[in-house]
């Protein structure tokens, strides 16, 4: 007991190091732009008739990479004959620009169990969680969250099929890839598309054991197909070999998701910035404008529910840094956090009960991995598609509901979370997720007295 409680206390304090360490050195990081994209940059004007002037001002090049979006932004090349000023000063630049609405950086975003980054401890594996020791096809099947979330009886009434035309409801995986010849898929995909490499084949692309997060995307991929086994999986590769996605890509594969078919957008991946343009895509994926008027033609009216995962850092209460996208709270998001096997929060889940509107189980999850095999995994990564898969099963049960109101049925019919954490001196109010009572929209489904106990 002793050596246990030694062990928490040391992860404990590696958490808060981590933070620490982190929230000093942010603006170090930023001014050296390591998380930008090279010489690109993101802007909306007021007046599209200024882009020539705009450009020219900041070092840019005049025509555009790539535009999206109404009023638009624009994709925009550094002209890196004419300026040695990285994106993030540029962009710090165009402040108080009266031309400018919005500026931005094209952010790299990654995944949460990624090992490196100072605001993650999501378990990799590389850390002690592999196929080897992880689990076979029989341990997946019957491991202990989906009893802990009534999934059996929430089956009773739907597994993903719609009710209105008999068609599976469809989830799309934005993560590494996924290994589409893993049995766990059998009959469950349909096509998708490599934003990475530009091509049909979202597979994975790495190494088990050499590449971190190789296996990242069929992990969260089976979790979907486990909690929803009658949807259609659609695998859409962002992040590379490292983990690494960008803001601009991440947009373009959820606008592609959105006109292919999906209904659920799982996202286990974020930073720590706030990418606007992610937030007003977001927005718009309810079907109606940004709050600053922006819109999308581009989704054609398409409107999806996205899941996100709050981020690994075991960051905590009102003030700390969410992890973006699942930091805003944004009508179709669901932002969700980890709860464990013994119904509390898990120690590595960033929280912060102003945008974290639910927690699944997130600890030790069995699922696939490339290759055909399976294994245990840690982290928010983990119990967003939970999330999102319950999500489809609202969704099969009640074809007509809008995203926004998935969204609250999921977070109304959960098991009440709300007490004074001591260990973490907070006001943990949330639910954690309930199949059955979503699906049934049960909205008096139970409480967790125990939850804050320590």
């Amino acid at each position: 007991m002793d050596k246990f409680i030694i062990n928490n206390l040391r992860e404990i304090a590696f958490i808060l190091v981590s933070v620490l360490i982190f929230s000093t050195g942010v603006f170090a990081q930023n001014s050296n732009c390591n998380d930008c994209v090279p010489n690109q940059v993101l802007i909306e004007l007021s007046n599209q008739s200024n882009l020539s002037a705009v450009a020219a001002q900041y070092k840019l090049f005049s025509a555009p990479l790539q535009q999206v979006g109404t009023p638009p932004t624009y994709l925009m090349a550094v002209d890196t004959t004419d300026t040695n000023q990285t994106p993030d000063q540029i962009v710090a630049a165009m402040q108080g620009d009266a031309r400018i609405t919005k500026a931005e950086v094209n952010r790299k975003l990654s995944a949460v169990e990624r090992q490196g980054l100072p605001w993650t401890l999501g378990h990799s594996w590389a850390i002690g969680h592999s196929w080897a020791i992880g689990g076979s096809s029989k341990g997946y099947n019957r491991q202990w969250f989906p009893g802990l979330i009534r999934l059996d009886e929430a089956h009773q009434i739907t597994k993903g099929t719609r009710v209105d035309n008999g068609k599976p409801v469809v989830v799309a995986v934005l993560d590494t890839g996924i290994d589409l010849t893993h049995p766990a898929f059998a009959g469950k995909l349909i096509a998708g598309y490599d934003f990475v490499d530009n091509d049909d084949n979202p597979g994975e692309v790495g190494v088990l054991r050499q590449n971190p997060v190789y296996g990242h995307g069929t992990h969260v991929a089976g979790i979907v197909a486990l909690t929803a086994p009658d949807v259609k999986i659609m695998p859409i590769r962002v992040l590379d070999a490292n983990g690494e996605g960008e803001l601009w890509r991440v947009t373009a594969a959820i606008i592609w998701a959105a006109n292919h078919g999906a209904d659920i957008v799982n996202i286990s991946f974020g930073y720590t910035s706030q990418p606007r343009l992610l937030k007003d895509l977001i927005h718009v994926c309810e079907g109606v404008p940004a709050p600053d008027g922006k819109t999308f033609p581009e989704l054609n009216g398409n409107q999806i529910v996205v899941v996100a995962g709050a981020g690994n850092g075991g960051q905590i209460g009102n003030g700390t840094s969410p992890i973006y996208p699942a930091g805003e709270r944004i009508d179709p998001q669901l932002s969700v956090g980890a709860s464990t096997r013994f119904d509390r929060l898990a120690v590595f889940s960033t929280f912060n009960r102003d945008q974290i509107r639910s927690v699944a189980p997130g600890e030790n999850i069995v699922s696939a991995i490339p290759g055909g095999r399976y294994g245990l995994w840690s982290g928010t990564s983990m119990a967003a598609p939970i999330a999102a898969g319950i999500a489809a099963l609202v969704k099969a049960k009640n074809p007509t509901l809008p995203p926004h109101s998935i969204v609250e049925q999921i977070t109304e019919t959960g098991i009440k979370w709300d007490c004074q954490l001591p260990g973490r001196n907070i006001r943990l109010k949330t639910s954690r997720v309930d199949a059955f009572c979503a699906v049934s929209n049960n909205r008096a489904c139970g409480f967790n007295p125990q939850v804050c106990s320590e």
